[in-house]
């Protein structure tokens, strides 16, 4: 009997082990998918991470701006036998509205159609009525992820472009020296400072030349990198036209081409940074290095003021506790100077006390 009932226990307690070590099982819900559900069929639909495989030339670019994930469809057309596709319609999503504005203004050069939403960006090549395209292209864009916060900033540093005499369409936004020199950037761009989270826009002025606007985290660096631009300058020659540098803080403005020396210096003399101006990208480990230097002394100096005070203390409590057991052992009182001299300006007569002797002398 006693044998029965220890294998039910045996029994119970495996099915209990058992049962505490099932698996758990945790669901992954996959991502809202970039398009509509009318443009995901097809057989061009395909939609992934990072950059996609049939993106060629342009995945370096993408990778650089910090692509996240993609997705490309297109409109199906009916026929009489079947359906034909109205064209392609791909949608990539960044990490930022900052790697976005760089990828849109790169792909611009696809002469597709390319359309920017927060982090995301719309290259569509539509076989449709211009009617139809915008009534598609409207509804991809009302179903884009929508992102908040500093990663749904727009970067300042092209609304610094000065408008008057702008050509339009010219203006080239980078973040990495691939897309760089992929949109006609005038400067080396090992030059730059890429690595150190610089920012490059370039815009052409109509008959004058090109302006180059580069910001930097800060204005050491800004002017480590400006000296570099200037020697290249200088290196070149006649040969980058009229070349105007300035540097305002963090910001580097470079005027190149055709321009006359007064409307080149007038321009680079009208660009000024403003107070809003912020920074949402990684800053490089010099910038993080100094910032350590700087607590790392605060913090010196606080411990030493605070063992200098610490010192004081106890230097006071020796030598006035000191002081005060020597008083105690001749027999005096610890805290009184019966010694001292008092001088009483009452005007009436005191007694005179002489200390070791019991005489009183009265005035």
């Amino acid at each position: 009997m006693s044998t029965a009932v220890l294998g039910l226990v045996v029994m119970g307690a495996s099915v209990i082990s058992l049962e505490g070590q099932t698996p758990k099982v945790m669901l992954a819900e996959p991502p809202t998918p970039l398009l509509p559900e009318l443009l995901r069929g097809g057989p061009d639909h395909d939609a992934g991470m990072g950059a996609p495989s049939w993106s060629g030339a342009d995945a370096p670019v993408l990778v650089e701006d910090g692509i996240r994930r993609y997705e490309r469809g297109g409109p199906q057309s009916p026929v009489a036998h079947g359906t034909v596709s109205g064209g392609t319609v791909i949608v990539y999503q960044f990490e930022d509205a900052t790697g976005a504005a760089a990828a849109y203004d790169y792909l611009r050069k696809s002469g597709s159609t390319v359309v920017r939403s927060g982090v995301s960006v719309v290259v569509a090549n539509l076989k449709l009525y211009p009617e139809s395209a915008e009534a598609v292209l409207r509804t991809v864009e009302v179903g884009l992820p929508k992102v908040g916060g500093p990663k749904g900033m727009s970067p300042l540093l092209p609304t610094y472009l000065p408008g008057k005499g702008l050509e339009k369409g010219s203006e080239r936004y980078a973040l990495g020296p691939v897309g760089y020199q992929a949109t006609g950037g005038v400067l080396p761009a090992e030059m730059i400072g890429f690595d150190k989270a610089a920012e490059v826009v370039t815009a052409k002025y109509e008959g004058k030349g090109t302006l180059t606007m580069l910001l930097y985290p800060t204005p050491q660096i800004a002017g480590d990198h400006g000296r570099q631009i200037e020697a290249e300058m200088n290196r070149e020659g006649s040969g980058a036209g009229t070349v105007k540098l300035r540097r305002e803080g963090p910001l580097v403005l470079l005027t190149t081409g055709a321009w006359s020396g007064a409307e080149a210096q007038r321009l680079v003399e009208g660009i000024h940074l403003r107070s809003e101006v912020t920074w949402n990208r990684a800053v490089p480990p010099e910038f993080h290095a100094e910032i350590r230097k700087t607590v790392s002394l605060l913090t010196s100096i606080l411990v030493f003021c605070g063992l200098g005070a610490l010192a004081a203390v106890i230097l006071a409590l020796f030598l006035g506790g000191g002081r005060a057991a020597i008083r105690v052992l001749q027999g005096k009182p610890a805290a009184t100077e019966p010694e001292f001299l008092r001088i009483d300006l009452s005007g009436s007569a005191a007694r005179i006390h002489t200390e070791g002797s019991g005489v009183e002398h009265g005035g």
